[in-house]
């Protein structure tokens, strides 16, 4: 919000700064980008992000729509630094500073360069405050979907994935950089803003209401969330404990009850199959299905466009131990996401007496899975680990033929040893980062016994439908 703590500087020192002035500096500048093979301006280079602390003012009124914020990005400097960049779409930048000293900056696409007044030195801790504003954008992927900041019938969601985090808050947009956030959110009293974490403060003055939200482990942006609108709240615990917050749309209320009443249920099942759950809270946000045309998993809670089924819950619940906490290298591991979700879908089938997980393969491979002849088809259309573009990093292939990879170690290990390994992968790379060798690497120290070089060749990188043993 346009009051929150601001580290600017005085306003003599802010002209200099958007004149060009400042003092010199002998470092390198950072990169536009972390080279992500599919979004290579995504992310930037030079500097770790730490912690965003994001104050947001939203208006969803149709003649004021607007959207006002202050960041606090704390971040360390991994090499001597001249200047960085940050990523952010669409607002209007109206003031920068770095450590409390105002900050020339230059806007070219989505890359913000930033030059601080002093030269910051490799592995220094720095905070650069961006407070914008403006009327945030919605971003049609490659693939035709939309993110971003998406408006809805009585206010607003945030759904990043890939990038659109970027279109209502400046950051290091890219998986590879996770940090923690605090996030305070500004609405008219009467609507609610839902976001990550845990809710740690709510306060109404002159007919706006503030939701502060905490997130303690580390998040990458693309699963970072706000949703902004009229909501039903539910809090109640697991029974182990586990705090959980439900946010459903008042028209979804009816429909989304006995499935969100399963949470307790879904999340003990999660931990016996994929190890210990990785944050502090669980639940999930309803919103309307006009709102997007996908669920996604959002951190602790993810996002529905109306009510899920339980299948659908398993997914979104089983990302935040692949995706979440387990999380790409880059944007063609998409698969250890979506290939991880879709195979917790089999196991949830397999365990409530529905298809077994060999079923599911066999309709999958023999073309009878689904009733268009072109949907099973496209399983094959490439190989999981090796989308072509960025365009199908979302695809069939990615979620269906990653989770028969999945199968196939499982066929290769046994029952038992793959179950240690979904568990024992969750725990080598939790809060981390982890790419397609990464995970082959794992799988064949856990089996050293077991030759998985045709799982590799066949299903993981090889072109159309491998034969069948």
């Amino acid at each position: 919000m346009r009051t929150a703590r601001l580290l600017v500087a005085a306003t003599s020192v802010i002209a200099l700064a958007a004149c060009g002035g400042g003092g010199s500096v002998d470092g390198i500048p950072g990169g536009p980008g972390v080279r992500d093979p599919y979004f290579p301006k995504a992310g930037n280079g030079g500097y770790d992000v730490g912690h965003y602390d994001l104050r947001l003012d939203y208006d969803p009124d149709p003649d004021a729509g607007h959207l006002a914020g202050t960041a606090m990005i704390t971040a360390r400097a991994t090499r001597d630094l001249s200047a960085f960049n940050l990523d952010i779409k669409g607002l209007d930048v109206e003031e920068v500073a770095v450590e409390g000293r105002g900050a020339r900056f230059h806007r070219a696409g989505q890359e913000l360069t930033v030059r601080p007044a002093d030269e910051l030195d490799d592995g220094e801790t720095f905070r650069v405050t961006v407070r914008y504003s403006g009327d945030p954008v919605t971003v049609t992927d490659p693939d035709g979907s939309k993110e971003g900041w998406l408006p809805t019938e009585d206010g607003a969601v945030g759904l990043g994935q890939p990038t659109g985090s970027m279109a209502w808050f400046p950051g290091s947009h890219h998986p590879s950089d996770k940090a923690t956030y605090d996030l305070a959110v500004t609405v008219p009293e009467g609507l609610g803003a839902v976001s990550n974490g845990e809710l740690t403060d709510e306060t109404t003055r002159g007919g706006r209401t503030t939701f502060t939200w905490h997130v303690a482990e580390p998040m990458s942006s693309h699963v970072a969330t706000v949703a902004v609108g009229d909501w039903e709240i539910d809090r109640s615990t697991t029974g182990d404990g586990l705090p959980v917050h439900t946010a459903v749309d008042p028209e979804q209320s009816e429909a989304s009850r006995e499935v969100l009443g399963r949470i307790p249920e879904v999340m003990k099942w999660a931990e016996g199959n994929f190890g210990p759950y990785p944050f502090s809270s669980t639940g999930a946000i309803v919103d309307r299905p006009e709102d997007a045309d996908y669920a996604l998993e959002t951190q602790n809670r993810p996002w529905f466009p109306g009510a899920p089924d339980t299948v659908l819950l398993v997914h979104e619940l089983a990302h935040q131990w692949y995706g979440n906490s387990v999380s790409p290298k880059t944007w063609r591991d998409m698969w250890l996401n979506e290939g991880f979700a879709t195979y917790a879908e089999w196991l949830w089938e397999e365990d409530e007496g529905g298809d077994s997980a060999q079923e599911t393969f066999d309709a999958l491979y023999d073309g009878t899975y689904y009733d268009d002849e072109d949907a099973n088809e496209s399983i094959w259309a490439f190989p999981p680990a090796d989308p072509p573009d960025a365009e199908h990093i979302s695809a069939s292939p990615v979620y269906q033929r990653g989770a028969m990879v999945l199968h196939k170690i499982r066929q290769a290990v046994g029952d038992d040893a793959f179950r240690d390994l979904l568990r024992g992968w969750s725990a080598a790379h939790r809060h981390g980062n982890a790419d397609t060798e990464d995970f082959t690497a794992y799988v064949e120290g856990a089996a050293p016994d077991e030759d998985f070089t045709g799982v590799w060749e066949e299903w993981l990188h090889g072109e159309g439908r491998p034969d069948r043993p």
